[in-house]
């Protein structure tokens, strides 16, 4: 009996790991079907982008095929390049971006610490108030904030407003409340036994964060500062609203008000700036995708 028991059992079991083999052949290709349709949609736009921007003004008129060139030209790109405005643009861009990353990892870095491992009446009420501030959309605060400046300006005779530097000032407000949640979850997760081995090593507060969290952390000060460079680097409606001259405006900002001239838009050179524009975060993101994605996950489970 035993023996016909475990001959009848093993075709079941056969017949079981067929069916669970066949169920996953079927799940792997729903997946990279619906993968495929996703980076058929996610590309298209950026092709199309690269296609206009070799096309020259004359063809980009005609009516030709728009997802084909027929005579290629660099002359866009060497327009762009060559030109001093343009060059202005990323520079504001790129200096802006840098400083406000800078300012965000040294506020949030700490606040995040102190918040997730220095527990004391209220920390968790404001952790999470930290968070709901970056929920508060920029059309809601750019007025208040437009009125601010100018009073500040009203009063002390430091004009603040059409100066690119006055987005130092606003950035932090989107960058440092969502960088602050990161972390908060990045060091939640990170094992007690490391402070308090610290700590009853005689190490400080501070000793702790910069000699064991700040290494250990790593993937998580990556993932933030991915998100406050992108943050910077792509917002448009600050500097739309706060700066108006051309020496003082951003690359998002100038390609879109120099470029178009009345009801006049100049494609070519407005997808060339765009892509030249989107190169940066896209270079940081290839070389730093596993980090920011651990850094993001990692949060989910405590240790």
């Amino acid at each position: 009996m035993d023996a016909l028991a475990v001959d009848k059992a093993g075709p079941r079991r056969k017949v079981n790991y067929g069916s669970m083999s066949r169920d996953r052949v079927w799940a792997l290709r729903w997946s990279y079907f619906f993968l495929t349709l996703f980076a058929v949609i996610a590309l298209l736009p950026p092709v199309y982008m690269l296609i206009t921007s070799l096309k020259s003004s004359a063809e980009i008129s005609a009516a030709t095929d728009p997802w084909w060139v027929f005579h290629p030209t660099l002359s866009n790109y060497v327009e762009l390049l060559s030109s001093n405005q343009f060059l202005r643009f990323f520079w504001n861009s790129a200096i802006i971006s840098v400083v406000v990353v800078a300012v965000t990892m040294l506020i949030s870095v700490p606040a995040a610490f102190a918040l997730a491992r220095m527990k004391f009446w209220g920390s968790a009420t404001l952790a999470t108030g930290v968070f709901l501030t970056y929920l508060i959309p920029d059309s809601l605060l750019f007025i208040p904030l437009f009125k601010m400046f100018a009073q500040f300006g009203n009063w002390t005779g430091i004009q603040l407003i059409n100066r690119w530097y006055v987005l130092l000032f606003i950035y932090p407000t989107l960058t440092v409340p969502f960088c602050t949640w990161i972390m908060i979850g990045y060091f939640a997760s990170i094992p007690k036994e490391l402070d308090e081995a610290a700590i009853i090593d005689g190490a400080s507060w501070f000793q702790t964060l910069t000699r064991i969290f700040i290494p250990v952390a790593l993937p998580g000060l990556i993932a933030a500062t991915i998100f406050a460079f992108t943050v910077s680097w792509a917002q448009f409606l600050y500097p739309l609203v706060f700066t108006t001259s051309t020496d003082q405006l951003v690359l998002p900002v100038g390609i879109i008000t120099t470029l178009i001239k009345g009801d006049v838009f100049n494609w070519g050179q407005i997808m060339t700036g765009a892509l030249l524009g989107a190169a940066p975060p896209l270079v940081i993101y290839a070389f730093l995708m596993d980090y920011y994605i651990a850094g993001l996950t990692a949060g989910a489970t405590k240790g």
